[in-house]
């Protein structure tokens, strides 16, 4: 890696007062679970997995629902373990100066590494949780995992019979609306945004950015690809998280 370029993002880290690090899939990779658009990514293999993550076919297609479920109990976030790069944010965490992680992660392993839960705000929901699209009732996935090992291949809602899916964001649904409030006013509020894994292709989460760099914030990006706000940035670092993150707290 380009010791210049760690050095000067190193610097800008350790002079800031609020630090947001907006997180997305390429941090958890080092943990096993592969990125969606990624050389090895999800879609990547197989384009025709994208439509387990569009709710309009979850909705309207029961086998799109049946393969989603058995995806689901197969999740390597189940297994996961957080890696160097999130365990750096939690020593960052430390310091007293990171004020949220924006992640568009719903594999947890922010908080599995030690992050303080109530800094970490998943944009894109969690995929430990089911909600009934019908009545919004929240019960654990284990639970609805447990169903469909004992025979349901599409469990319905215990409460009104509607369809369950994760509690996470699918393509064509609308990000909960006080979790985006939440997220817009740590990049509001922050005098450098840290950037760390993520593609920034995926609206309205990677306007983040922008948005905090226009209000004044220092940008540092982190990601294995160019991204789209990479002319926003002061540093922008390709090296393996793992080996980033660290070197930069």
């Amino acid at each position: 890696m380009s010791q210049r370029q760690v050095e000067r993002a190193r610097s800008l880290v350790a002079t800031a007062g609020r630090v947001v690090a907006m997180t997305g899939a390429g941090i958890s990779t080092e943990s096993g679970i592969p990125d969606f658009r990624g050389p090895n990514g999800v879609w990547t293999k197989n384009p025709e997995a994208e439509k387990l993550f569009t709710i309009h076919n979850y909705v309207a297609d029961p086998d799109v629902r049946r393969r989603s479920w058995q995806t689901r109990a197969s999740h390597g976030a189940w297994d996961a373990q957080a890696n160097a790069a999130h365990r750096a944010l939690v020593t960052l965490e430390r310091t007293g100066r990171l004020t949220a992680i924006v992640t568009q992660n719903i594999d947890g392993l922010h908080q599995r590494a030690g992050s303080d839960p109530d800094l970490v705000i998943e944009l894109h929901g969690t995929m430990f949780e089911t909600i009934c699209l019908t009545c919004a009732d929240r019960r654990t996935m284990r639970e609805a995992l447990d169903r469909v090992a004992a025979g349901e291949p599409d469990p319905p809602c215990l409460l009104c019979g509607g369809i369950l899916k994760s509690a996470t964001i699918s393509f064509g649904q609308p990000l909960d609306v006080a979790v985006l409030a939440r997220a817009r006013d740590a990049a509001l509020g922050c005098d450098l945004m840290l950037v760390a894994g993520s593609s920034l292709t995926v609206q309205p989460a990677a306007g983040l950015v922008g948005l905090a760099a226009h209000a004044g914030a220092t940008v540092v990006v982190c990601n294995g690809s160019e991204t789209p706000y990479d002319d926003l940035a002061e540093v922008v670092l390709r090296e393996p998280l793992g080996q980033v993150l660290p070197a930069l707290v």
